[in-house]
């Protein structure tokens, strides 16, 4: 009797820790979406994020919006520098994602008053700071992209650090304006 009884509190333990991993789980998940659209809505202001659709990394929807508006909590996996754009910077950052070309005949607009994680000034696919390159971690700022004329860009720096708008990866197709609106909170320069 003894040995059933232990079994069938063996059995009814095991069950309330696997509904109790369950039910956090399901918990977590949902509490993981409402952290990443709060903090897809912070890289903009409200009167645009507040009706935006705001996507998860791999572009999942998480919450349709009505505005024309996509804003992110992150560009990849980890990240957690919130971007929110209009169409055209919509398909500049799927272009990014698949590395392909990017051609537009309109200005882009992109938010990040969150900042953005450390990046490569000129080559927008490099992943690891060499000696003599320029890396940047900006702070808040907008970006502007006014292709398809390079000649827009013209007389424009492309230095992070010249202390006003610069050109980030010039010479590519994903070349835009970096817009700075507020000092960087640490410089991460390589």
């Amino acid at each position: 009797m003894r040995g059933k009884r232990t079994r069938f509190m063996f059995v009814v333990s095991l069950s309330v820790i696997i509904f109790t991993l369950a039910v956090v789980s399901v918990a977590t998940t949902d509490e993981s979406r409402a952290a990443k659209s709060a903090r897809a809505m912070r890289a903009a202001p409200p009167s645009i994020s507040q009706n935006a659709t705001i996507v998860d990394v791999d572009w999942t929807v998480l919450r349709s919006g009505s505005n024309g508006w996509q804003c992110r909590p992150g560009g990849t996996p980890g990240d957690t520098h919130p971007e929110c754009d209009d169409g055209v910077w919509v398909r500049l950052m799927k272009a990014l994602d698949s590395k392909s070309d990017f051609k537009t005949d309109r200005i882009g607009i992109a938010y990040m008053f969150q900042g953005e994680p450390n990046g490569n000034n000129v080559d927008p696919f490099d992943t690891e700071p060499d000696p003599g390159e320029v890396w940047v971690q900006e702070g808040p700022h907008l970006m502007m992209i006014v292709l398809p004329d390079p000649k827009m860009l013209e007389g424009i720096s492309d230095d992070p650090h010249n202390g006003g708008p610069y050109v980030m990866w010039k010479g590519t197709p994903y070349a835009h304006i970096m817009i700075p609106i507020a000092p960087r909170k640490k410089e991460k320069v390589r």
